[in-house]
This record gives C-alpha cells, structure tokens and sequence, in this order.
C-alpha cells in the first residue's frame, strides 16, 4: 500500500481521493472488513491533501458583516409595512386606531376578516379580479410569445418595419382622452373585455420573448422545417418549451398589472357587476370612515351584528381590505420565483 502512495507526486496528492476506486480495485482480493479498512485509510491520507485554505481577513470580515446588516434593513424595509397591516387587521380594534400596535398583534380577533367578507359585491369584485388576471395573463404571454417568435425570423415580411412600429409605442401615448374615445367607438364601456383586450399586446413583453428567442439556435426551427413543420407547429412544439423562463417572468409582470389595475374600470365601467377589487378597495379608502354602519348591518345574527359594530372602525377596514387584496398576488408569486431571475436576466443581455 506505501509502494502506491510512493509511486505518487506531491502536487498531485490531491487527486488520490478522486482515484480511490481505482487503487481498491487493484489491491489483491480480501476480506470485507479489510477492504472497508484499508478505503478508511486511503481517505484518510488523500484528505491531508486538500490544498491550502484560504484565511479570511478581518476586513473582508467587517464588510461581510456591514453587507448582511445593510441588507437585513433593506429587507425589514420591504417587509415590515406587510406585517404592521396585518398585525392591526387582528388586533384590539381601538388600540389600532390610536396607533399603539407596532411589534405584535394585541388582543388577537379575526372578527375584522369576517365583516370585510359580509361587505356587498366583495366575493362578486374577487370573481372578476381572478378572471382577468388569468384570462389576461395567459392571452398576453401567448400573443407576447409569438410575437417576439415571429420578430426573429426572418421571412416574415416587413419585419424591421413592424417591430419598430410596435416599439414606437412605448415611448409615445395619445393620452387618456383619445384612448377612452377608441374603446368607447370599440364597445367597451360595461365590457369585461375592456378589462382583457388593451393589455394583450405590450411591446416590452414582446421585446423581451424576442430577445430570448435570439438566444436559441437557428438550428433547431431549420431542423424542424426540414422535416415539414410550419410556422405554427414550430413555435408551438419547438420554441415555446425552450423559452420557459421568459414566459414566467412575462407571466408575472402581467399577472401584477391585471390584478392591480383600476383605472380601467374607473373610466369605462359604471355597472357594479363589472367592479374589480382594486377598484372596490380605492373605493372603500376613499369612504372607510361610513363603512362601519355598512359592517354592522351584514352581520348573520343580531349579537354578531352589535359586536362589530362596536369593533369596527375606519382603520380596520381599510387595513383588513388591503390585506385581502394583496394576499392573492403575494402567493402567485413563489412558483414563478425559480424562473423569474433566470428569464429577466438573459432577456436584457440583448437590445
């Protein structure tokens, strides 16, 4: 067994970790216990040679320790305006409103969930919310998809013409007045699918699945068209499981957009059926303070309907429906989370 190590060079010690099943299979053949003792020796002797081990000094120690506080402050930053809403929407009601709830929930209720849920046409403003975020956000990352597919290739006829006119768009806007005229002309006004059609195309969307899609080599669709497949049936089976990363961080951008907007349902919708919940939110900010008659008087009994009542005041309302808004899109976000970093960094290598 020396015999082998000897036969060895020093810089390359090392590597004999990396060789032990080699040196095992050429010893004569043994016991098994001989075999696991003389393995134990060999790592034994190869982990004395791991190379030199780098010495943090203490400066890069005092940075590393600034960088993690800096940090952590950004993050209780970020984190904390969340938590402090949600503390007050499960907390003693009146200390909230004198503003004495800061670190942790006092008095801990969730009779404030309770009445928000009774207010009218919240559940019906949710059902709305959903839908045009899903329906929204899939038709935008498809035609995003395509389009930034159709960009790249270069038989489609005109195509620097019609990529830079779909660009232009971003830098230049008519306004609200002309816009509110076209989807009035259009036959949005009281239309759900005021909420879908004007954000469908978005040309960033768009720039960002091409410059993705310029990263794939051209090999794979001349492959596919070789073997007769279209244009359709290329984008379909041979782009679109490629760009995946792409397609979740549009999904995201777009799933935040539809769920967060309210304007559009500010300026073309009057009937109450079409209210989003955004919409029903900057309502009820707007007119917290005469909800507390409104939440009392949903109440299922009469005794329910006295304790909130007594409980509910302007600032629970508006902090208990702010949690409810957010809620959703927070928790959307985590499955997309892997790909987001992934498809917005190789989206914007390119111009």
């Amino acid at each position: 067994m020396a015999d082998k190590f000897d036969l060895v060079k020093k810089e390359e010690l090392p590597a004999v970790k990396d060789q032990l099943p080699v040196v095992k299979d050429d010893l004569p053949e043994e016991t098994g216990k001989k075999k696991a003792l003389t393995e134990r020796q060999l790592e034994k002797i190869a982990s004395k040679y791991k190379g030199p081990k780098y010495k943090t000094s203490a400066g890069d120690k005092l940075i590393s320790v600034i960088t993690y506080i800096v940090y952590a402050f950004f993050a209780f930053v970020c984190v904390y305006p969340f938590y402090y809403i949600f503390i007050n929407t499960i907390s003693n009601n009146d200390l909230s409103k004198r503003g004495k709830v800061f670190l942790y929930p006092v008095e801990v209720h969730f009779e404030n969930y309770k009445s928000v849920f009774d207010l009218p046409n919240l559940l019906h403003a949710f059902e709305i919310s959903i839908l045009r975020t899903v329906i929204g956000t899939i038709l935008t990352v498809i035609i995003a998809a395509f389009l930034g597919y159709m960009f790249t290739r270069e038989t489609l006829w005109k195509r620097k013409l019609w990529y830079r006119f779909v660009v232009a768009t971003m830098y230049f806007n008519a306004g609200i007045i002309p816009w509110f005229l076209t989807m009035s002309n259009l036959g949005l006004r009281n239309n759900f699918w005021a909420y879908i059609f004007p954000m469908i195309v978005s040309p960033f969307y768009i720039v960002l699945c091409k410059t993705f899609v310029e990263g794939i080599p051209k090999e794979l669709q001349e492959a596919a068209e070789i073997d007769g497949a279209g244009t359709l049936r290329i984008f379909w089976s041979i782009i679109r499981p490629v760009i995946k990363p792409i397609l979740a961080t549009v999904a995201i951008f777009a799933a935040v957009n539809q769920w967060n907007a309210f304007q559009d349902t500010l300026l073309l919708v009057t009937d109450e059926k079409l209210y989003t919940l955004q919409y029903l939110l900057w309502n009820y900010i707007n007119s917290a303070s005469s909800l507390k008659s409104v939440i009392s008087s949903t109440g299922s009994s009469a005794s329910v309907a006295a304790t909130l009542a007594h409980s509910a005041t302007t600032t629970s309302v508006r902090m208990t429906v702010t949690i409810i808004v957010v809620t959703p899109i927070i928790l959307v976000y985590p499955f997309f989370q892997r790909y987001f970093t992934k498809g917005i960094m190789i989206g914007a290598v390119k111009g």
